[in-house]
């Protein structure tokens, strides 16, 4: 009798992990950070903003002034900005359900979880973008919530050539109705970081993070010096070559590698002055069953709040390679 061995045999079932494994980044490092989340109530949501008078180095009155002058009234700008709808849909059919399959992946349950991750790295996508805000229109386009990049209008610093910064719908109030526009490709300065720091700063905010693709992290850490120090660390045999925490004039800043920013843009950001604001928050609900399979609807609705683009900063269209 012939001996049976594993390779004549075609019946052996396949080591599949019960546990899935996913390599896909689900790290959202710019909603994570965000501030106190708010609820609005309508599409188009809005928010006051105060910019104090300007500092006076006058600001002497003679002892039983009379007739003081009345200043100038301080009042807020309104910002805006648009909901948008996000969703994923799932579709399982009954057969699906019902097998055993390694990890379960085929089965709603496991389909949803996916779908929410998915779901949130499209958000992160999205709400680091140069997008505009747009109100869209019945049946034809989608509303756009503008992103965190619409909205750097005073703290930018940027190529030379066509750069610009966005605009607001009402000049200084409103929605971004038009995004920045791309300069001419530049080297990483350490210089244009620390100004922009330190224009942040000089507008009253503590900007904690900087936020970089991986490219520009890697130049960071092999061209900007700052107070950092490269060592070897002979004890465990470690090389220390990265720079993860800047020391600017102004306080400690987070280098935070992020896979969903918008390449060739160092977002600086103080976490305390933007916002998500939600209309509806993530929910799922069953859709009309086709024939033999179920139907889920995974949906949000939801908009960026930046309190005051004061508080932030970007340094654009640098080129991690020149």
């Amino acid at each position: 009798m012939a001996q049976v061995d594993t390779y004549g045999v075609t019946t052996i079932r396949e080591d599949l992990h019960d546990a899935i494994t996913s390599i896909s980044p689900t790290e959202t490092p710019f909603m994570t950070s965000a501030g106190k989340e708010r609820s609005v109530s309508n599409t188009l949501f809005e928010w006051p903003v105060v910019s104090l008078a300007a500092a006076s180095g006058s600001n002497r009155v003679i002892e039983g002034e009379t007739a003081p002058a009345i200043d100038t009234s301080t009042l807020p700008v309104r910002l805006s900005n648009y909901t948008q709808i996000s969703d994923k849909v799932v579709e399982v059919s009954s057969t699906a359900e019902a097998v055993d399959g390694a990890g379960d992946a085929q089965k709603m349950a496991k389909q949803i979880t996916f779908k929410l991750r998915e779901l949130k790295r499209d958000m992160e996508t999205m709400l680091c973008s140069t997008t505009p805000a747009s109100a869209g229109s019945s049946g034809a386009s989608a509303r756009a919530t503008a992103g965190f990049l619409a909205f750097l209008r005073t703290n930018t610093d940027r190529g030379a050539g066509a750069g610009a910064d966005p605009t607001l719908s009402g000049t200084t109030s409103g929605y971004p109705d038009v995004g920045p526009v791309a300069g001419t490709d530049r080297a990483a300065d350490e210089d244009d970081l620390s100004t922009v720091i330190a224009a942040c700063w000089d507008a009253g905010a503590d900007p904690s993070m900087v936020l970089v693709n991986s490219a520009l992290k890697q130049k960071i850490s092999t061209t900007f010096t700052g107070v950092a120090t490269r060592y070897k660390d002979a004890a465990d045999k470690k090389v220390v070559a990265a720079i993860d925490v800047y020391v600017s004039d102004f306080g400690e800043l987070q280098i935070v590698p992020s896979r969903f920013v918008v390449a060739k843009n160092i977002y600086i950001i103080d976490p305390n002055y933007y916002r998500m604001g939600w209309l509806i928050k993530t929910a799922q609900k069953p859709l009309a069953e086709t024939g033999h399979a179920k139907n889920r609807l995974i949906y949000n609705e939801y908009g960026l709040i930046v309190d005051t683009d004061a508080a932030h900063g970007v340094v654009a269209d640098v080129d991690p390679a020149l």
